[in-house]
């Protein structure tokens, strides 16, 4: 019974640190075939190269969060898509459905900024959704194991 409970308890750290969220993984892999699909995927030794330029920024605490980076994925729906606002309002359900909270919510005259992230004390994914006013979708989702304390601070340094 232990050991089938400390196997259990590996998968689940294994499945925990890969976590990302289905939705916008579905819906990356629904527009990826589309010549019009701009995409961007960095992680692995990318990450690591990135960090060896020893960039400092001090302000809004922006390193301690760049050097958690694991992962960024970033897309954009093709352009003058009839269904983006749809993907949109499905996404933004979708992701809390995935018990993912929304941090914060901005817009203006019809764009607008969502940003969502899971986990507590330690965020491990962060969605960023962020529809402009000709429709045009973009989602940002980064990948790590965040301080929610200094993503806080950040986000209230950046104005």
């Amino acid at each position: 019974m232990k050991k089938l409970l400390l196997i259990f308890s590996f998968a689940m750290i294994a499945h925990m640190a890969n976590a990302q969220s289905k939705s916008v993984e579905a819906l990356y892999q629904k527009y990826k075939a589309n010549d019009d699909f701009f995409h961007m995927d960095i992680g692995g030794n990318f990450m690591n190269f990135a960090k060896g330029f020893n960039v400092k920024l001090d302000e809004a605490n922006a390193e301690g969060i760049i050097n958690s980076l694991e992962r960024v994925k970033l897309f954009k729906l093709p352009e003058n898509s009839p269904t983006s606002k749809a993907e949109f309002k499905t996404l933004h359900s979708a992701l809390q459905k995935e018990r993912y909270e929304l941090m914060m919510e901005a817009s203006d005259k019809g764009s607008g900024v969502l940003i969502f992230t899971k986990g507590n004390k330690l965020i491990s994914d962060v969605v960023v959704l962020i529809n402009d006013t000709g429709g045009d979708l973009m989602v940002l989702e980064l990948h790590g194991n965040f301080d929610s304390k200094s993503l806080a601070e950040a986000g209230k340094s950046i104005r």
